[in-house]
């Protein structure tokens, strides 16, 4: 996948537990595992805009972009 979800990271750095996070979002905590471990191939504006807020974030410090070196320009 060329997208790379680094949420996990960002969660660390900020001491943040998934659970915490799940209940200050308001999403389930199964939904945002899924999230964290990049098992989603979509995710709402409205849902990492709250996840932004309650991290304090950007969403270019969870989303990166990397792309695929076997795929030709």
């Amino acid at each position: 996948m060329a997208i790379i979800l680094r949420l996990d990271r960002v969660m660390a750095d900020r001491k943040i537990s998934l659970k915490e996070l799940s209940e200050r979002v308001g999403i389930a905590n199964v939904n945002l595992s899924k999230i964290k471990t990049g098992k989603i191939s979509a995710i709402r504006f409205s849902t990492l805009e709250a996840i932004c807020d309650v991290l304090d974030c950007q969403p270019g410090d969870i989303l990166e972009f990397q792309r695929d070196p076997q795929k030709p320009d």
